[in-house]
């Protein structure tokens, strides 16, 4: 497990630094995981104890959000002032990461369902 997690922290350190230096756009836990996902992809899949660390962290990734609640308690004075455009923004945010994501899902399916050949197109 501590190397499993070693690899999970040094990743994301990577990615970190990465953001840092070069004013990269993306948070670096965020390029951090696209480090992780070009290892696996090379590696072809994670090791039992990669994979038996994420399981773990994935069954209490609760706990997890217990920092952000208490942010978001912190900001509540914020909230308040904003309410009306956190009603407004949260639902349509919501819809169109949905309406992306089955675009993208259909994009995807009639690619595969696609003659040899014809993929990409």
């Amino acid at each position: 497990m501590l190397n499993a997690l070693t690899l999970l922290v040094v990743c994301q350190f990577i990615g970190e630094v990465a953001a840092r230096f070069l004013g990269l756009p993306l948070p670096g836990p965020v390029i951090g995981l696209i480090i992780l996902l070009g290892l696996l992809i090379y590696r072809r899949g994670p090791n039992q104890e990669l994979e038996t660390t994420g399981n773990w962290l994935l069954r209490h990734f609760g706990l997890l959000f217990v920092p952000a609640g208490v942010g978001v308690i912190n900001q509540i004075d914020a909230l308040r002032e904003n309410w009306l455009a956190l009603v407004i923004a949260i639902p349509l945010s919501t819809l169109a990461g949905l309406a992306t994501t089955a675009l993208v899902m259909q994009h995807l399916d009639r690619a595969e369902d696609a003659p040899p050949g014809e993929k990409g197109d």
